[in-house]
């Protein structure tokens, strides 16, 4: 007998509800008391029981469905719903980022650099408009550093607030929005007629730079926290880079172009950054990633597969809203990790920028001109690449011993490198401060040797903090690394305002030397953290609940992929903050 038919001729009446391996029964509406006489006789008194059979192999019995006299058959309610089952990332590995081919990872990536490169360029670019904008609308040069400072600052406070949001609603629609915004602020600051627009200007395109939190993230979006270094080490040399080629060329635009082309290249170099991120970099985020793969298992069949967007909703309260923005702040005032570093690090960028303005009563001794002391940065570009090299044998070698066995790696090890580099900071400030005497003691090649080393150590210092944090906090990233930026771009901002007093200020026969020795002095005791952390970090990665809860996810997501299984695991949830319990800083830990 056909599915479409299953009862017998007595009972034909009686359709299946659900498919034939269901035993929910449903009457036709057809049915009458009438239809009793069509039926084998029995006593009134006696109740009416059907009895059917299924083709299939499963048999079932319509179990006495019981009909009173001039009574209609009682309905049996319908089964539950299906329930909604949530696509974790170990369910669809293959679709995500971490799963791209090498050459589409490192294509992006490409694109990523050049990205930050623009961003970072427009940091130190407008040191080199300062006398220009003085002369132009009459005022010092101290109030013209403003606009250097309150970018920075702004900056500083904007990778904090794009940050958390990359996280939310993907990397690519925040990014391409920040780019877009501050080439639209270029425009005011390059058609200004007074220095106050200049000022707004400068302002809102700080805000608006998600900075290099973002472009971290993205990281974390295609590549396990213990095969990020490579990554990782590439982006930072391109953040680094770029606040040094700003003022390589900056001396060249001061001399030969008017300061309106100063913000005009700006507005070039974003326009074609944007351009390359909108054509040729694709959404990485894994929670938007699983949303458009449990779409897909839907059409293919499986209506029961939902993406996290897709259960939690795309909707954000006021109240969600205000816990996405108070993240990374939350993070860098209450993890040690974040704060310690974020301050070493942050001290280290502080100093390029306290060169762009100590730079030139420096080199003045040597008669230096405004393009001449442009090209005296090269050296701290070498050391950048430098340090970057540096790094590679190391990454290398930990590789090596990550394949042999994946758990004899802490994230501590990330700082072992920095343990020989982060002293060569000091060194250089010591070097750099008493090798700046002039001539005829000292030949300007030694200055620029000691800036090199100090640049070996900010990129050493940089690489090494991130990614120490990267393998840290893994998906939440950007929110620890908005930390890093927000201690990076202040700390820079404030030293655009007193590098110039600092080094002018000064009496006596060492006027130069002296503000130098004061940083070195610093410099040494910041980089202190560094060897407790590389000791200790265990111990305080403990007594922190953001960090223990991605550990712990990260195991459990490494069971569930090589097929393993724990009791014990499973009652724990996926390696995925979306689904790891409690909350961290009034924070639901969702991806």
């Amino acid at each position: 007998m056909s599915a479409s038919d299953p009862v017998s001729s007595t009972t034909t009446n009686y359709e299946p509800l659900h498919p034939p391996n269901n035993t929910h029964l449903r009457p036709n509406k057809k049915l009458t008391p009438s239809l009793r006489g069509k039926l084998p006789s029995f006593g009134e008194s006696e109740p009416l029981e059907l009895r059917t059979s299924f083709s299939s192999d499963t048999s079932v019995s319509a179990s006495c469905i019981e009909l009173q006299p001039n009574e209609e058959p009682k309905i049996p309610s319908p089964p539950p719903p299906e329930e909604k089952i949530v696509l974790l990332e170990s369910d669809c590995y293959g679709e995500l980022g971490f799963s791209y081919p090498r050459w589409k990872k490192w294509s992006i990536l490409s694109v990523v650099f050049f990205v930050q490169l623009s961003m970072n360029f427009n940091t130190s670019i407008y040191a080199n408009t300062i006398p220009s904008l003085s002369r132009e609308f009459s005022i010092t040069y101290q109030t013209a550093r403003l606009g250097q400072m309150i970018f920075l600052v702004a900056y500083a406070f904007g990778s904090e607030l794009w940050a958390p949001w990359s996280e939310e609603l993907g990397r690519r629609p925040v990014m391409q929005l920040s780019l877009f915004l501050v080439n639209v602020w270029q425009v005011p600051c390059a058609l200004a007629k007074n220095f106050p627009t200049i000022m707004v200007g400068r302002f809102l395109g700080g805000l608006c730079s998600a900075g290099g939190s973002v472009t971290l993230g993205m990281i974390a979006d295609m590549w396990e926290p213990d095969d990020q270094q490579f990554a990782v080490a590439f982006i930072v040399l391109s953040s680094v880079a770029g606040s040094v080629i700003a003022p390589i060329v900056g001396g060249f635009m001061e001399v030969y172009l008017d300061w309106r082309w100063n913000f005009w290249i700006q507005l070039i170099f974003g326009l074609v950054a944007q351009a390359a991120h909108f054509l040729l970099v694709p959404e990485t985020r894994a929670t938007l990633l699983r949303d458009k793969a449990a779409k897909r298992r839907r059409k293919a069949g499986e209506t029961n597969v939902y993406g996290p967007g897709e259960i939690h909703g795309p909707g954000i309260t006021l109240k969600e809203l205000g816990i996405i923005w108070a993240r990374p702040f939350t993070m860098f005032v209450c993890e040690p990790i974040v704060f310690c570093l974020s301050l070493l690090s942050g001290f280290s960028d502080a100093l390029i920028f306290t060169f762009l303005e100590s730079f030139k009563p420096v080199f003045e001794q040597w008669r230096f001109g405004t393009i001449e002391t442009g090209l005296a940065f090269i050296p701290i570009l070498i050391g950048y690449f430098v340090g970057y090299i540096s790094f590679l044998p190391v990454m290398i070698k930990h590789r090596k011993i990550h394949r042999k066995d994946p758990d004899i790696l802490q994230p501590e090890s990330r700082l072992w490198w920095l343990l020989f580099t982060a002293p060569l900071e000091t060194i250089g400030l010591f070097g750099f401060a008493w090798t700046s005497l002039g001539p005829p003691q000292v030949h300007w090649i030694a200055p620029m040797t000691f800036a090199m080393l100090i640049a070996v150590a900010n990129y050493c210092i940089y690489m090494a903090t991130i990614d120490y944090m990267v393998a840290s906090y893994g998906p939440y990233s950007a929110s620890a690394t908005g930390g890093n930026a927000l201690a990076r771009d202040l700390l820079a901002g404030i030293a655009a305002l007193y590098s110039t007093p600092m080094y002018e200020n000064f009496s006596g026969r060492y006027k130069l030397e002296w503000p130098s020795t004061i940083l070195a002095i610093i410099a040494f005791f910041i980089t202190i953290p560094i060897y407790i952390f590389y000791w200790k970090g265990e111990v305080i990665r403990e007594k922190s609940k953001f960090a223990q809860e991605l550990a712990s996810g990260r195991k459990v997501r490494a069971i569930r992929l090589t097929g393993e299984k724990s009791t014990d695991l499973e009652k724990t949830s996926e390696a995925e903050p979306g689904h790891t319990k409690g909350r961290i800083y009034g924070v639901s830990s969702i991806q």
